[in-house]
């Protein structure tokens, strides 16, 4: 996770608020109080959220909001996959939700995911003028700024036609729907249904320990090891985003591919 290191590096200390499938991997504004100290400066949201997929309801964004304003918070908000939603679930920002909390906020977003535009590294701050210009500052010692033609290209994703992305939010929902479907199916893993972004988040605690070829991996780390190693997977274990015993699987790949992956992993543990 890119986020607590950049805290850090301002000189801050993150305080994840840790959550698990048996709410959604939603955090409630019961945990945020219960982590919050006189020295909390800024809540970090995100909604759809990475690994995990998550949305939060737009009555849960109201209480989470609520609470950051009551509580003079900052909020950052992360909105880069607001558009990858699926289902009947619906993306909701908690600036426009609560609307005093404009002044102390920061939206973050970009092109990356909606408009498939990783590489071109394009994305934006929305938030008080005071704190873009200190931001900007900062910015242009550190990485100079985004080319011109970069720039081009994601003003003509931005305003151009939504067929194309609106095609590819439906592939998505499609590979979601049947990567939940196989993982669900192998022994010992279970999986909530993510509802956006690109990626499914399982539990492998069942699949833990067991004799897989010459090795009985202990850790979620172990596994994904292995099955690199003997299905030629790639898959990234939840100790990157602190959560043990879990995987983050991206479904934004072509559905062959999917089938076949899930299927050597199911072949591994099965």
């Amino acid at each position: 996770m890119t986020y607590p290191e950049s805290i850090r590096l301002a000189g801050g200390l993150p305080v994840p608020v840790q959550t698990d499938e048996s709410t959604g991997f939603r955090a409630t504004v019961e945990q945020l109080e219960a982590a919050r100290t006189p020295r909390t400066k800024v809540l970090l949201f995100a909604s759809p959220k990475n690994p995990t997929g998550t949305v939060y309801r737009r009555q849960e964004v109201d209480a989470i909001g609520r609470w950051a304003a009551d509580n003079d918070l900052w909020v950052v908000t992360d909105e880069i996959y607001q558009l990858l939603v699926y289902g009947d679930v619906e993306f909701t920002s908690i600036v426009a939700r609560v609307p005093e909390l404009a002044e102390r906020s920061v939206v973050i977003n970009g092109v990356s995911k909606t408009y498939s535009m990783t590489g071109w590294r394009v994305g934006w701050m929305v938030g008080p003028t005071d704190v873009i210009a200190a931001a900007t500052n900062l910015q242009s010692h550190a990485t100079s700024n985004v080319d011109n033609v970069a720039q081009a290209a994601a003003l003509a994703g931005l305003h151009g036609p939504m067929a194309s992305a609106e095609e590819m939010r439906a592939a998505f929902d499609r590979r979601r729907k049947r990567m939940v479907e196989l993982l669900s199916a192998i022994p010992g893993v279970s999986c909530v249904e993510p509802h956006g972004a690109f990626y499914a988040f399982p539990s492998f605690e069942g699949a833990l320990g067991k004799e897989l070829g010459p090795r009985r991996p202990q850790s979620t780390v172990e596994l994904a090891e292995v099955i690199l190693e003997e299905a030629r997977v790639a898959v990234v274990p939840g100790e990157a985003f602190g959560a043990p015993g879990y995987m983050r699987l991206s479904y934004a790949l072509g559905d062959d591919d999917l089938e076949e992956g899930l299927n050597r992993i199911a072949k591994l543990l099965g």
